[in-house]
């Protein structure tokens, strides 16, 4: 399961190796200060959380989506497995417009970490 982890500076979205591998692509990362808003969402499989289509990555509806969702302006990385409560980072720079994963560890533990 995705874990987010602030180094240096820099916030982490760390995926364990299956992850990366149906991801394809390695954790990202960006300056702490890109973080605009964190939400946390108790259905991530909604359209209104999730949009455009997944290229490259996983995807198994309801089960697991991993990678980026892509859009005409934009560029989400999505690290979902099932249905449970996730988070919803967006992001004002890097290469990804928002982060959307589910929630794995403590949600006081994420809202320690971002403020």
């Amino acid at each position: 399961m995705a874990k987010v982890r602030v180094i240096d500076e820099e916030l982490i979205l760390e995926l364990s190796f299956w992850e990366r591998v149906g991801a394809l692509h390695s954790g990202p990362r960006v300056s702490l200060n890109a973080v605009t808003k964190v939400e946390f969402i108790d259905n991530l499989w909604s359209n209104k959380v999730l949009r455009g289509v997944r290229a490259p990555g996983t995807g198994i509806p309801y089960k697991v989506l991993l990678g980026t969702m892509r859009g005409r302006s934009y560029r989400d990385f999505t690290a979902l497995k099932g249905r449970g409560p996730g988070v919803l980072i967006t992001l004002s720079e890097g290469p990804f417009e928002r982060w959307i994963f589910t929630l794995s560890q403590p949600r006081s533990e994420l809202e320690s970490l971002l403020t």
